[in-house]
C-alpha cells in the first residue's frame, strides 16, 4: 500500500496498540491526531486509557513514560516538537539511559520509546526545527534513530518498540507528507544500528541521515550529470550506534567522503563520524573529510533557505574534494 510518513508511522503505533495489551501511547495532544496527525483515531480505536493527552510539560512525559516502563509498560511517548526535549533532558540522559547500569541490570526502561518531529520544515524558525541528535548521541545506554522514509519509518519504529534499550526516534518533519512509498501493511521490523547503502558509486562516499539523505540523492544526480562522476549515497539511519563498518568500507573504495546534517558544524554528529574515518581510513583517503551542515548560529526564520546544506552547497563541496 501507498503510504505517507505519517501514514507509516501511525500504522506502526496501531500495530502495537493491537498485539502488545501492555501498550500506551501518550504525549501532547496525540488523543486527537497530535499536530502531524501520526496518531489519528487511535483513542477512539483502542480507548482513553491507552492513547491519552498529557500535560504540556516535557520533563513529566519523559519521567512518566521511565515509570511505564520500568514497572513493564510498553510506553511510546510523543514529545511534540524536538526542540521540546531539552526541558526533559534530565530524565532521558541520566534517569531512562542509566537505570539498567544503575540497578545492576535488576530494572530497566528499555520498553520506552520517545518519538519526536525534527529540522527544518520551512517555516519553523529557531523553536520548531532544530536537530538534536547530537546530544543524545554522546549517552550510553540510548539508542537514537532518524528514519528517511515511510518504510523505515514504520519498520524501525517498531524495531525501537521492541527492542531492549530506551530509543529515541527522531521524526523529519518535511518527510511526514513529501514522500510517498509502498509500504507492507503486515508488521514488519528493520534492524537498529545497521546503515543503508542507497546508491553505489565509486568517486565520493556521500552520508546524510533523514531528509538530508534525499538531498544526498540529488546531489549524486548532479555530479553524475555534471562531472561524469558516479557517488555512494549512505543513509546512516541509526545515530547510536551507528554503522561504522558500513561507512569506512564505503570511504575505503572511495577515497573521499563528505559528511552532510542540519544540525551546526561545532560538534555535531558529523565530527564523530570524520574522527573515526580519519582513525580508520586514513591511508585510504586521498581529501579531508568534508563536512557539509548548519551553521553555528540559532536555527534563522527567513534566512532558512541560506542555513540548510542543499545541494549545491553540496554538489560545491564534491567538486572541491575532487580537486583536491
Amino acid at each position: 500500500m501507498k503510504s505517507l510518513t505519517t501514514l507509516a508511522i501511525g500504522s506502526a503505533l496501531d500495530q502495537t496498540l493491537k498485539s502488545n495489551p501492555n501498550s500506551v501511547v501518550f504525549g501532547e495532544d496525540v488523543a486527537f491526531g497530535g499536530v502531524f496527525r501520526c496518531s489519528m483515531g487511535l483513542q477512539e480505536k483502542y480507548g482513553r486509557q491507552r492513547v491519552f493527552n498529557t500535560p504540556l510539560c516535557e520533563q513529566g512525559i519523559a519521567g512518566f513514560g521511565i515509570g511505564l516502563a520500568v514497572t513493564g509498560t510498553t510506553a511510546i511517548a510523543e514529545i511534540q516538537f524536538a526542540d521540546y526535549m531539552f526541558p526533559a533532558f534530565d530524565q532521558i540522559m541520566n534517569e531512562a539511559a542509566k537505570y539498567r547500569y544503575r540497578s545492576g541490570n535488576e530494572f530497566n526502561c528499555g520498553k520506552l520509546t520517545i518519538r519526536a518531529p525534527c529540522g527544518a520544515v520551512g517555516h519553523g524558525a529557531l523553536y520548531h526545527s532544530q536537530s538534536p541528535e547530537a546530544y543524545f548521541s554522546h549517552t550510553p545506554g540510548l539508542k537514537v534513530v532518524i528514519p528517511s522514509s515511510p518504510v523505515k519509518a514504520k519498520g524501525l519504529l517498531l524495531s525501537c518498540i521492541k527492542d531492549g534499550d530506551p530509543c529515541i526516534f527522531l521524526e523529519p518533519k518535511v518527510l511526514y507528507r513529501s514522500i510517498t512509498e509502498e509500504v507492507p501493511e503486515e508488521p514488519f521490523e528493520l534492524p537498529l544500528g545497521k546503515a543503508d547503502i542507497i546508491r553505489k558509486g565509486d568517486a565520493v562516499t556521500l552520508i546524510g541521515w533523514g531528509t538530508q539523505v534525499h538531498v544526498l540523492i540529488e546531489t549524486a544526480d548532479l555530479a553524475r550529470q555534471q562531472l561524469g562522476i558516479n557517488c555512494e549515497v549512505i543513509d546512516l539511519i541509526s545515530i547510536l550506534p551507528w554503522d561504522f563498518e558500513a561507512v569506512c568500507n564505503s570511504v575505503k573504495k572511495t577515497g573521499r567522503v563528505i559528511i552532510a546534517h542540519e544540525a551546526p558544524l561545532t560538534s555535531g554528529f558529523g565530527a564523530e563520524m570524520a574522527a573515526t574515518i580519519q582513525e580508520e581510513c586514513f591511508l585510504y583517503l586521498e581529501a579531508p573529510v568534508q563536512r557539509v551542515t548548519g551553521f553555528d548560529t540559532p536555527f534563522p526564520h527567513v534566512f532558512e533557505p541560506f542555513y540548510l546544506p542543499n545541494k549545491w552547497r553540496c554538489f560545491h563541496a564534491i567538486k572541491d574534494i575532487m580537486k583536491y
